[in-house]
């Protein structure tokens, strides 16, 4: 069976106050790996993307968060929801399809877990 492929879009945040971000699509994710083989993915590609300014290109993300999946209602948040985060927040050790990621999501990489203030 071959493994499942889906497009994905990763906002990158750099800042909450300033409502620094950028949203990068990516084709053919497999949904099969891990979050963690995921996110190491990510800090491989985006210091390689020249679109990007200097200052996203060399951030350093570690969290990964849906911020909204296909077929259901989005938040209101301009930058990040700050709500489920215990459910949105993907743990490192599942897979990307068990974590609830499907065809066209979107997903948020960040550095640490947001503060309620700074959204």
């Amino acid at each position: 069976m071959a493994p499942e492929e889906v497009t994905i879009t990763v906002r990158l945040i750099r800042s909450f106050e300033h409502r620094n971000f950028r949203p990068i699509v990516y084709h053919g994710v497999n949904l099969d790996q891990t979050v963690k083989e995921f996110i190491v993915f990510l800090k491989q590609d985006v210091p390689l993307r020249t679109s990007l300014p200097p200052p996203f290109r060399n951030y350093k993300y570690d969290t990964l968060k849906i911020i909204h999946q296909a077929h259901k209602s989005k938040t209101n948040e301009l930058v990040l929801s700050l709500e489920d985060d215990d459910r949105l927040l993907l743990k490192e050790d599942s897979t990307l399809k068990a974590a609830g990621i499907g065809e066209e999501g979107g997903l948020v990489l960040l550095e640490g877990k947001p503060s309620p203030g700074l959204c």
